[in-house]
């Protein structure tokens, strides 16, 4: 059989693509210079972009390195080309995947498939820190490939492998979707922009959340209903998402509808009517007087920062991706939920299913889908049955064990995904591929209900210790070290060798039931077992997951100063020594901590939650409490209680009462968080009313009485 030219069979797979409505892949597997060559030689359809993901891109394409992919967001074009001699990174991957439209070719260039797993790649080495070949991800993700359906393998040799069919004419071509008047492509898309506009014109505070997964018509709706209030309301629009650029079909839409508007770089206006784009934090800091808020991409955006748009805006409109390169839009949406049944009662639900960009069963959907487990879901489990704790097993998976095992894999991953909203397909390469990561399970019944993700961390010599505690040296990983050696002053923690639980879920039907304790517990017992110092954490702080670690032994050593742009909180870094020498340092940091937390409280920590403040303070159960007040300390903050003595006079008694015995105190009431955000926090006498839901000093003067007599007995 002669060799297959490149070109003619780019052609008959575009033909193919373009009869059927979807996409198809074409996989150019050799040696780089002869993939680069190939590729740089496919002619791009007449007036339709390209998309060259890696270096040297062809005159013609649009460049973009694979960090930059998620600026492609809410783009589409007819060609994708992902160079992965440059380094196969999963969330360009799945991010491109998605800005592909229907009758559109990906075109992949990797060595031979069969031998890809085992050459180094330069994005797997940028992780671990050095070059190293032997990679589970792509060895697998080489065997979906080489099976596929839509996926067509040309070889250096010129020979072709794959699936046949895929460049086959196709006997009935698909016709695109008929735009009706109104804009729209189907009834799901319709009842989307009705949705929205009921969050324009209906009652206030009821939020419509629209979910789906990508290429659905979810930012088409945006962009429909603003048109809408635009033209027919003479209304205002604000959209909002990660980016500019990742809200630009929301503004083509519109445009489309209107041809008399006037467009800018960041707004579309028609007469008084407007549709414009403000940045997330500008938006929640200042929010400017507008009809409705549109929030495209939720699942990108952090977590706090949604809510407080939340609270901030009256008339908004979400969407979210279902499962998307840039985080799991369902882990988001189990969490969001919850918080609109409590702050907006009445909020509407909305899920698009039908295919808009491309035809149904797509095979590159399917494909991504499969190779990022972007659909994994938790094992289906009986919450109710019996008690789990004691019918649990916990074990160390062999990572070997889990890529070929599909099913493991994806129930735990599966877990992974719920458990945290912004886990990305990099995430799986890290779980399958990570240096010196470990994967614990525990299950029930032999399915997994419970995973802690482990490195091991430190072990590093003197002479790099003194360089990172001194500001001259970063090290590859090794987080905990290194933030006890450069913020807390302890280089001599750099050589103390520790597991730090990089990620912990626990299945949502089997949570509050022991087994993520029980998992700690073991880690823990382990760890001391293997010679090992300590077992750690770091995690964006919240009360709950302080009261979870603080009851597993791991206390705060430090708290970051500045809130983390992802969680939108103020990193805590907790700790539990399982050596002696560890036990020393942990005993002179733990102290350490204690002494300068209420100043923190005072400075850059006066803006968290009075509740995050005393859970912050909190003592663990198997620490000595702090000495007795001082008898002079304590008959001025008698006095107090009594009435026989104004605040301003028993300050200083009063902070010294919340600073020692506030730690130990048995529950965290309202008067106690009142305690804390006057007297540490330092904030004014009407903010602490308005938390405390009461009209005004002498209340809250009563509520620091409360508390002060709570903490005196």
């Amino acid at each position: 059989m002669p060799p297959i030219d490149t070109i003619e069979l780019a052609q008959s797979l575009s033909a193919a693509a373009s009869a059927s409505r979807q996409r198809r892949v074409l996989v150019l597997g050799g040696e780089a210079g002869w993939a680069r060559a190939e590729a740089a030689r496919l002619p791009l359809p007449d007036a339709a972009q390209g998309l060259w993901i890696g270096p040297d891109a062809p005159p013609g394409w649009v460049a973009c390195a694979p960090r930059e992919a998620r600026g492609q967001l809410g783009r589409e074009y007819a060609r994708v080309c992902l160079d992965a001699f440059a380094g196969f990174d999963a969330d360009a991957f799945g991010a491109v995947a998605g800005t592909l439209v229907g009758g559109g070719l990906l075109c992949l260039l990797s060595p031979p498939l069969a031998a890809w797993g085992d050459c180094p790649d330069p994005a797997c080495a940028r992780a671990r820190g050095s070059p190293a070949a032997g990679d589970r991800f792509l060895a697998r993700l080489a065997g979906m490939l080489a099976d596929a359906p839509g996926v067509c393998v040309l070889g250096q040799d010129g020979r072709l492998a794959g699936d046949a069919q895929a460049r086959r004419p196709i006997a009935t071509p698909v016709a695109a979707p008929r735009i009706a008047a109104d804009g729209c492509v189907n009834p799901e898309q319709r009842a989307a922009v009705a949705a929205v506009l009921r969050a324009a014109t209906g009652h206030r505070r009821r939020p419509t959340v629209l979910t789906a997964h990508r290429g659905r018509g979810k930012s088409a709706a945006f962009g429909l209903a603003a048109a809408v209030l635009m033209a027919e309301h003479g209304r205002r629009v604000v959209v909002t998402g990660p980016s500019l650029a990742a809200v630009e079909a929301v503004f083509a839409h519109a445009a489309r509808r209107l041809p008399a508007a006037r467009r800018t770089r960041t707004a579309l206006t028609l007469g008084e009517a407007s549709l414009s784009f403000v940045a997330p934090d500008a938006l929640a800091e200042a929010p400017p007087q507008t009809d409705l808020v549109l929030v495209d991409e939720a699942a990108c955006l952090p977590q706090a920062l949604v809510l407080r748009l939340l609270r901030r805006c009256p008339r908004l409109a979400f969407a979210t991706t279902v499962h998307g390169y840039e985080g799991s839009g369902r882990a988001f949406a189990l969490r969001f939920s919850a918080r609109l049944d409590a702050e907006t009662p009445g909020w509407r639900a909305l899920s698009l299913h039908e295919p808009v960009r491309w035809a149904a069963g797509d095979p590159l959907e399917a494909l991504s889908f499969r190779a990022l487990l972007l659909d994994a879901e938790p094992a289906v489990v009986d919450g109710a049955a019996g008690h789990p704790l004691a019918r649990a097993t916990i074990e160390r998976l062999g990572r070997d064990a889990l890529a070929a095992d599909e099913a493991l894999l994806r129930e735990v991953f599966g877990l992974l995904i719920i458990a945290h909203y912004r886990t990305r397909p990099q995430d799986l390469r890290q779980l399958l591929d990570g240096p010196s990561l470990a994967v614990w399970v525990a299950r029930l019944d032999g399915r997994v209900v419970a995973v802690a993700l482990v490195a091991e961390e430190g072990g590093l010599p003197a002479d790099l210790a003194a360089g990172v505690a001194q500001g001259r040296r970063r090290v590859h990983g090794h987080l905990l070290p290194q933030v006890l050696a450069a913020h807390c002053g302890r280089a001599d923690a750099m050589a103390l060798r520790g597991w730090r639980v990089v990620r912990l879920a626990v299945h949502p039907t089997l949570q509050r039931r022991g087994l993520g304790a029980a998992l700690i517990a073991r880690l823990a017992n382990e760890a001391a077992i293997q010679g090992l110092d300590w077992l750690g954490a770091s995690f964006g702080a919240t009360p709950p997951l302080l009261t979870f670690w603080r009851r597993a032994g791991l206390l705060p050593l430090r708290v970051g100063a500045t809130r983390e742009a992802v969680s939108g909180a103020h990193a805590a870094l907790v700790l539990r020594p399982v050596s002696t020498q560890a036990g020393r340092l942990h005993a002179d940091l733990r102290r350490r901590y204690l002494e300068s937390l209420p100043q923190l409280l005072g400075d850059s920590l006066r803006g968290v939650e009075p509740r995050l403040a005393l859970e912050l303070l909190a003592r663990g159960p198997s620490e000595a409490p702090a000495p007795a007040l001082d008898p002079a300390w304590r008959r001025e903050a008698a006095d107090f209680v009594a009435g026989a003595r104004e605040y301003e006079d028993a300050l200083g008694a009063l902070w010294r009462l919340a600073v020692d015995a506030l730690p130990q105190a048995a529950a965290a009431g309202r008067a106690h968080e009142a305690l804390a955000m006057k007297v540490l926090q330092k904030r004014g006498w009407e903010h602490v009313a308005a938390r405390a839901g009461v009209p005004g000093r002498r209340q809250v003067i009563a509520l620091l009485r409360e508390a002060a007599a709570r903490l005196l007995d």
